[in-house]
């Protein structure tokens, strides 16, 4: 939700569910049904594997991560203050995200 700047009342819409449900999800009250799992797998670009171990319907599954990198927004606004203004900025995460989406994309296809 933080990286496309989705509040929980547009994750609810995005995935086809309830406000309260994702609420619910957030507070640890409640974990995804397979399906919704599925849902947020493809939305945010990650393993179908990973979100059902992070919600517990199968064993913790190993995460291969990237180095760790602070948030593009963060990163710009401190290396180039003067240079990349809000829109350039907001520019650039949309093209590393679909960067992001299209390398996903083609993991799975492989």
């Amino acid at each position: 939700m933080r990286r496309r700047k989705r509040l929980p009342s547009q994750l609810a819409a995005d995935l086809g569910v309830s406000h309260a449900t994702v609420i619910r999800w957030l507070s640890g009250d409640d974990v995804p049904n397979c399906r919704s799992c599925n849902r947020l797998a493809e939305y945010a670009g990650v393993s179908l594997d990973m979100v059902l171990s992070v919600a517990g319907h199968i064993p913790r599954v190993a995460e291969a991560r990237l180095p760790e990198w602070p948030e593009f927004r963060e990163y710009a606004c401190q290396k180039y203050p003067n240079e990349l203004d809000e829109d350039l900025i907001t520019m650039i995460e949309d093209l590393i995200e679909r960067r992001r989406q299209k390398r996903y994309k083609t993991r799975e296809d492989s």
